[in-house]
């Protein structure tokens, strides 16, 4: 539509005409109340600033872990720290397994240990006992790669 012929339009309805994108040809544009559309685009994008970003991730190993299954799980975990996310390390203990809570320990000391050949990172929270296993949070180390950063140039 031309838009003289839009604009007559917008004034007999006595709306605004919104453009919505000039990044085609002829531009995209609507009828409405500007005030309207300004106030709703001011909502969205004020919404957005409050989403946080970095949140926690969790990875649940098990006692029985198998080697395999504990690389696929470091990589996983190797992704959500390049992301920038905390990641909870968590292991249940069922039943006997309770008993061996040594051997658990170990598990998760290997998978962290693993972790950190790969990427750099620091404990939030030590590896302690929790009601249903142990847990441990831990999250990418800034200050690690700053100062590998600084080295290399």
């Amino acid at each position: 539509m031309e838009l003289p012929k839009a604009v007559q339009i917008a004034r007999e309805h006595n709306l605004d005409l919104i453009q919505v994108t000039d990044k085609v040809t002829p531009p995209v544009c609507r009828l409405g109340d500007y005030g309207k559309y300004l106030y709703q685009q001011q909502k969205k994008e004020k919404s957005v600033k409050h989403h946080k970003a970095g949140g926690l991730k969790g990875i649940r190993l098990t006692f029985g872990i198998s080697d395999h299954d504990l690389e696929t799980r470091v990589n996983l975990a190797e992704k959500f720290l390049k992301k920038g996310d905390k990641i909870r390390i968590e292991m249940r203990l069922r039943g006997r397994e309770k008993a061996h809570q040594q051997f658990a320990r170990e598990k998760i000391k290997r998978f962290v240990g693993i972790l950190e050949k790969l990427i750099p990172i620091k404990t939030e929270k030590e590896l302690k006992r929790a009601p249903r296993g142990l847990t441990m949070i831990i999250s990418p180390d800034t200050k690690h790669q700053t100062q590998n950063h600084e080295q290399k140039t």
